[in-house]
């Protein structure tokens, strides 16, 4: 059995790591408090512009532009958004999975463009090649990083250098729930949308052209998408801290209490020795 010193010294320092939790889940809290409004707000802007763009195309037949004539004989890339810090839980494992766990995606048909040290550690560790690193934009990530990133990989795609282009993030349903997802953004998939009765009487017109207009309309569509993964992976991230901290925290409470009555134990015991010891002297006296 453990000495009164030992869990006594045992005791403090899980109740030290405990009040670190602590600090760390409020603060998480805090932050995912502001993460999540701005998530909220923006979500039907991004969802709205993958509706308009698949619409157009979906309306458009057959259009031969340049962002829309993928190949999948050539190189994957994805954007993966994870997180610069650890302590969240399986936040950042699960988008390491979501990739290394996909037999589409191989560290030889695929190349990534990280958003977060954590993905690019990960997904190094299992031989993929990080094309670029965007982690510095991940902590307040602006549109002006995700315009960036997409300008990046719309010249890769247009000197053929890529085929196709994925992104994965977190998305952010509710402050428990963090689902890993995987969306295909160029060449857009117009058979997984579905136009409405009302889309499919309205004619599609373009002006001037349609290829002046997909010039425009193109690589805002991929911003926008990448500047939404970032919103709701930051949320996300917040999230699953926010949780692993309270596990963590809970966990060190309940470490606390059984290291109390251990020690109560023991204390117990070192009196009865000396009382019995007593009385055995007075006994041989």
């Amino acid at each position: 059995m453990a000495s009164m010193r030992d869990i006594k010294r045992r005791q403090a320092s899980v109740q030290s790591t405990g009040q670190i939790t602590k600090a760390m889940k409020l603060v998480s809290t805090v932050k995912l408090q502001k993460a999540r409004g701005r998530a909220e707000s923006t979500k039907p802007y991004f969802d709205g512009m993958y509706s308009t763009v698949a619409s157009i195309l979906a309306r458009s037949g057959n259009i031969n532009h340049r962002f829309l004539q993928g190949d999948s004989d050539k190189k994957k890339a994805v954007v993966v958004i994870t997180s610069n810090r650890g302590l969240a839980g399986g936040y950042n494992s699960n988008i390491v999975k979501l990739i290394a766990n996909n037999p589409d995606f191989t560290p030889e048909n695929t190349v990534i463009y990280a958003v977060g040290r954590k993905g690019v550690e990960g997904l190094s560790r299992k031989g993929y090649r990080i094309e670029k690193d965007y982690s510095d934009c991940v902590e307040e990530p602006i549109y002006a990083d995700a315009m960036d990133i997409s300008r990046e990989l719309l010249e890769s795609y247009a000197n053929g250098e890529i085929g196709e282009i994925y992104l994965a993030y977190t998305f952010f349903k509710n402050t428990v729930s963090h689902i890993p997802t995987l969306k295909k953004l160029l060449p857009v998939s117009v058979e997984e949308y579905e136009l409405t009765e009302e889309e499919k009487r309205i004619p599609m017109n373009f002006e001037p052209s349609e290829e002046e207009v997909l010039e425009m309309v193109i690589p805002k569509y991929v911003s926008s998408l990448i500047f939404g993964g970032l919103v709701e992976a930051v949320a996300s991230e917040n999230g699953a801290r926010m949780a692993a901290m309270d596990s963590a925290t809970s966990n060190a409470e309940e470490m606390i209490a059984d290291l109390s009555l251990k020690y109560n134990r023991a204390r117990q015991s070192s009196i009865t020795q000396e009382l019995t010891e007593i009385i055995a002297g007075a006994n041989a006296i």
